[in-house]
């Protein structure tokens, strides 16, 4: 195979087109019950989805597959991927797969895997996955008789979950009195989402919330917040949430409708940890890509943000290595490890309530310590050739930064997942971020 089958996230594509056939989900499935069989017991993988129509048939054939090495299958129904992470650590099973391509439109699914500590799994396993479903590796290993493995329902999943986001909220605090526009994207979180806050005692409107297979993410959720925003407005609510569709990541807006991402969500959290002395080390976790206004908020506290690679498994990684608690990206994964493993938009949420109830202030004036600096990107396509190198992009960086000086940021990669070069460049000052983006933009098509 020309290229790898696991992406930044796992496996992905359109459902029931390579690589996100039921042919090979069953191989994939396959494969993950001869990895995860660690010793001589028998093994349970659990799989959760999330509202898409071809989840039934992934969902099916990960199971055959599975069961045919002699692993048993717990299957939650739709259920957020961080929900799938808990549950699986909750009953000792010794993985997880979550069906779901976030927030990509229906016609697309996806596979991703969790270890049994709740963790994405490493490149190395996802390599050795890979190498079994493309050799005859495990041709001749099929169990028989009454060692094929089973599967079953957990019926309750939702309601574990619920009772879990709800026990990280600190303990005596309610939402009474509070008005919060809760948009499931039609997707992981149509029940979570909207149960959680009311439980807690939030006025809930819910929105996105009658998944019907195919309106996952259709003009709603995270990637899709106008009408979010537009019913906080129309229904003078306190603030909005928007989920994505397999509920790891989310927006918020604040009553006028302000739009806040994972960059202001870190920068409100953090604060509030810093300032009750309860963030190690004064660090929060962000990406590459984290504006410099995030780094400014927190630095006034006296914080310091730490920066990795793209994605939120670099930042989990990180965020493990140093000891660190609170990390996220502007796309709206927040973790916050000392409550779940992965990136949780319900808990997420919660704790940014705690903190409007904590400090007695409405989310727009905890959002003004936050002050993004002006971004320009720009998409540069290959076009069949190939991607600058390494040395190329520290050489054109260290000329652009040079150039836009302390109070502007250069970042230039090439996408994981598409055949073009991602430039974004940050400043102060607008047209300099827009001219400077544009020249570099000019000086890699050159190349």
């Amino acid at each position: 195979m020309a290229e790898r089958l696991f992406g930044t996230d796992g496996i992905r594509g359109v459902a029931n087109m390579y690589p996100m056939t039921a042919e090979m989900a069953l191989k994939v499935g396959r494969a993950a019950g001869y990895i995860f069989q660690l010793e001589d017991r028998p093994h349970t993988i659990l799989i959760g989805k999330d509202t898409r129509l071809s989840g039934y048939m992934i969902e099916n054939a990960l199971t055959a597959g599975l069961c045919s090495m002699g692993v048993h299958v717990l299957l939650v129904g739709p259920l957020p991927t961080p929900g799938v992470s808990y549950i699986m650590r909750s009953l000792r099973a010794d993985g997880a797969i979550m069906i779901s391509a976030s927030h990509n439109p229906f016609q697309d699914n996806g596979i991703k895997f969790f270890g049994p500590d709740g963790f994405k799994i490493a490149d190395a396993v996802e390599d050795e996955i890979e190498r079994l479903v493309t050799t005859t590796a495990m041709d001749d290993i099929r169990p028989t008789a009454g060692a094929v493995g089973t599967a079953r329902r957990i019926d309750d999943a939702v309601g574990r979950y619920v009772e879990f986001v709800k026990a990280s909220f600190p303990k005596g605090m309610r939402l009474d009195g509070l008005k919060v526009v809760c948009d499931c994207s039609n997707g992981a979180t149509y029940k979570v989402g909207p149960f959680a806050l009311a439980e807690l005692g939030a006025e809930v409107i819910a929105i996105g919330n009658t998944p019907n297979g195919r309106n996952i993410n259709e003009d709603c959720g995270s990637v899709h917040p106008e009408e979010m925003r537009a019913t906080v407005i129309r229904e003078r609510a306190d603030l909005g949430v928007a989920f994505d569709g397999d509920g790891d990541r989310l927006v918020m807006a604040d009553e006028d409708g302000r739009l806040l991402n994972g960059d202001a969500l870190l920068a409100i959290l953090g604060a509030d940890l810093i300032q009750r002395e309860d963030l190690p080390k004064k660090t929060a976790v962000s990406t590459i890509m984290a504006n410099i206004g995030l780094e400014r908020a927190l630095e006034r506290l006296g914080g310091k943000l730490l920066r990795t690679g793209v994605g939120d498994r670099c930042v989990v990684e990180a965020m493990r290595e140093n000891g660190l608690r609170l990390g996220g990206e502007a796309s709206g994964h927040i973790v916050m490890l000392e409550h779940n493993t992965t990136g949780d938009g319900v808990i997420t949420a919660l704790h940014v309530l705690a903190t409007m109830i904590r400090r007695d202030q409405p989310l727009k004036v905890l959002a003004q310590d936050y002050a993004p600096v002006p971004e320009v990107h720009e998409q540069i396509p290959l076009k069949g050739h190939q991607p600058p190198t390494p040395e190329q992009i520290d050489r054109l960086t260290q000329e652009a930064e040079k150039e836009i000086g302390e109070g502007g940021r250069v970042v230039i990669r090439p996408s994981g997942t598409e055949p073009i070069v991602r430039v974004m460049v940050q400043h102060d000052a607008v047209r300099a971020a827009q001219t400077l983006a544009r020249q570099l933009a000019d000086k890699i098509r050159a190349l």
